[in-house]
């Protein structure tokens, strides 16, 4: 069974799970919350205004919009150059996280020839197990294997061509 034919044969979550509910209250909360703030704004704004205008600098201290290009608004290009940090850093998270979609491990197992940057429970050899020293021993094995066959190969091939190549040394010469 692949880590494809895996990823499809697990269950998927239903409204009734708990992991479902859980993310469904927290939404419900947060909207909630979202509409006190508003209310709370509407009912009285001249307070909630006058507390915006304080703390963001926009009160007119010493003429127009100095308080906020003094306070709040130069955090602006603070901001900008988190934001850019922030995405620099997901890049390297997404180049080196598991290829497997939706997995945020970060993916530390070659697969395919080295096309593909598994984690271990996606990876195909380790079967959603963390790898075991006698695991680890068994694909080194292999793999000398696998290295040594394909050496013994190459011999093979190169023994082939250098011996037709001689014959034809020998045969062209002496004719």
């Amino acid at each position: 069974m692949t880590a494809i034919e895996q990823h499809y044969d697990q269950p998927v979550p239903t409204p009734t799970s708990s992991g479902v509910r859980w993310r469904l209250f927290g939404l419900a909360a947060l909207i909630a919350v979202f509409v006190a703030l508003v209310l709370a704004w509407a009912l009285d704004a001249s307070v909630v205004g006058r507390w915006l205008a304080v703390h963001t600098g926009t009160d007119d201290l010493s003429g127009p919009w100095y308080g906020f290009w003094s306070g709040f608004g130069s955090d602006l290009a603070e901001l900008t150059l988190i934001g850019a940090v922030a995405t620099g850093v997901y890049q390297i998270v997404r180049k080196y996280n598991c290829h497997e979609p939706h997995c945020w491990r970060v993916g530390t197992h070659p697969a395919a020839g080295g096309q593909f940057l598994l984690c271990y429970r996606h990876h195909p050899d380790f079967q959603g197990k963390r790898p075991t020293h006698e695991m680890i021993e068994r694909l080194h094995q292999q793999h000398l294997a696998n290295a040594a066959a394909f050496h013994d190969r190459l011999d093979d091939i190169h023994g082939h061509v250098v011996g037709r190549s001689q014959a034809n040394d020998t045969s062209g010469t002496g004719g």
